[in-house]
């Protein structure tokens, strides 16, 4: 996993994001979260969780996201 610069982040109607402040933000929260994630599925793999179990439950994560405010 890898931040790459030449991401197209989009707003709700597709329109890409432009704004350099926002896209800088954006692309350290996901520096962050995959940091964040590596770190997780390390610490579960050496303590003897199955792998595809762990992705699992992080793919469980995400998928129970909801929007702020919803």
């Amino acid at each position: 996993m890898s931040v790459t610069e030449d991401r197209v982040w989009t707003d709700r109607a597709g329109a890409p994001i432009s704004c350099v402040e926002k896209l800088r933000v954006l692309r350290e929260n996901e520096r962050d979260v995959q940091q964040t994630l590596r770190d997780a599925f390390e610490d579960a793999v050496l303590m003897g969780v199955d792998p595809d179990t762990m992705r699992r439950m992080l793919q469980d994560m995400v998928a129970a996201l909801r929007e702020p405010g919803a």
